[in-house]
C-alpha cells in the first residue's frame, strides 16, 4: 500500500447468532469471512452456502480459534467478518426525505460507552425506530464490534446518521416532529408529552447529560420519575422506558 495513502478502516467482526443473521439478512454482500464452531454448524450451514456461492472463505474452527478471530470470548459461537460501517455523515442540516416521515426518531449526543450504544440500538429497532442520529460530540461512540455484539442485530435495522451540527438539526425539525430532551430532573411525566407529531427523544452524555445547546435547541423535555433512592437509571435502561412510554411500536 502506498505510503501517502490513509489505511483502510478495519473490518467489523460481528459476533453471535442474531448479529450475525441481521447481517446476512440486511447486508449480506458486506461480509467478507465467516467463522463457526461446531456447536453452531447447523445455525451456520445456510450462511455458509451463500459464502461458498458467493466464493468467499468460511471455516469451522475450534473455540479458542474463535476468540483470536474475534477479539474476545464474547462471540456467541459465530463470527462474520465484514466490511467496516460506521455513522453516515449527514451532508446538510435537514433529515433526509425517507426520514421525514419516521413516527419516532431517536438522537444521542455524547453517548461514549459502545455497549449503551449498542443496548438503546437494540431497544430502538425492537420499538420501531428506523434511524439513530448521533451528535458531532467527539465523545459519541460510533459503530464498533462492541456496539453490533450489545445491539443483537438492532443496528442493521437502524439507519445510522451522524449530524454536523445538533442544535441546528434539531431546530430545522420542529414542526414536524417534537423534539424532547431527556433530562434526569425537572421535565414532566412521559404521560405529558405531547403526542401531536411524531417525536425525535434526545439522550445525553452518560455522566454530564445534554449539553446547554441542545437542550435548548428542544421544544419539551421528560424526566422518568422515581423511588428517589438513585439518582438516575442507565442511558441505555432510560431509552427504553422512555421509547416504551412515549409510543414505541404502537
Amino acid at each position: 500500500m502506498d505510503p501517502g495513502l490513509p489505511r483502510p478502516p478495519d473490518p467489523n467482526r460481528i459476533c453471535g447468532a442474531a448479529p450475525v443473521r441481521a447481517l446476512f439478512l440486511r447486508r449480506p454482500q458486506a461480509v467478507l469471512r465467516l467463522f463457526f464452531t461446531p456447536d453452531l454448524a447447523e445455525f451456520a450451514r445456510p450462511l455458509a452456502g451463500y459464502m461458498a456461492r458467493q466464493r468467499r472463505p468460511y471455516r469451522e474452527v475450534p473455540p479458542d480459534e474463535l476468540a483470536r478471530i474475534a477479539g474476545t470470548t464474547h462471540h456467541g459461537g459465530v463470527v462474520a467478518v465484514a466490511q467496516a460501517r460506521f455513522a453516515e455523515p449527514l451532508p446538510g442540516h435537514a433529515l433526509p426525505a425517507e426520514l421525514a416521515q419516521a413516527p419516532l426518531i431517536l438522537v444521542l449526543d455524547g453517548i461514549g460507552n459502545p455497549h449503551n450504544l449498542g443496548a438503546i440500538a437494540r431497544s430502538a429497532a425492537f420499538f420501531g425506530c428506523r434511524a439513530l442520529i448521533l451528535s458531532d460530540d467527539p465523545r459519541q461512540a460510533d459503530l464498533s464490534d462492541a456496539a453490533f455484539r450489545t445491539a443483537e442485530g438492532g443496528l442493521e435495522h437502524l439507519r445510522v446518521l451522524r449530524a454536523r451540527n445538533l442544535p441546528v438539526l434539531l431546530k430545522g425539525m420542529r414542526g414536524r416532529f417534537l423534539t424532547v430532551a431527556a433530562v434526569a430532573s425537572g421535565g414532566p411525566a412521559p404521560g405529558a408529552v405531547a403526542r401531536d407529531r411524531p417525536i425525535a427523544l434526545v439522550l445525553g452524555n452518560e455522566e454530564d447529560g445534554l449539553p446547554a445547546p441542545t437542550r435548548e435547541a428542544c421544544e419539551a423535555t421528560v424526566t422518568l420519575p422515581g423511588s428517589g433512592l438513585v439518582e438516575s437509571l442507565n442511558v441505555a435502561a432510560a431509552a427504553a422506558v422512555l421509547l416504551h412510554a412515549l409510543g414505541g411500536a404502537r
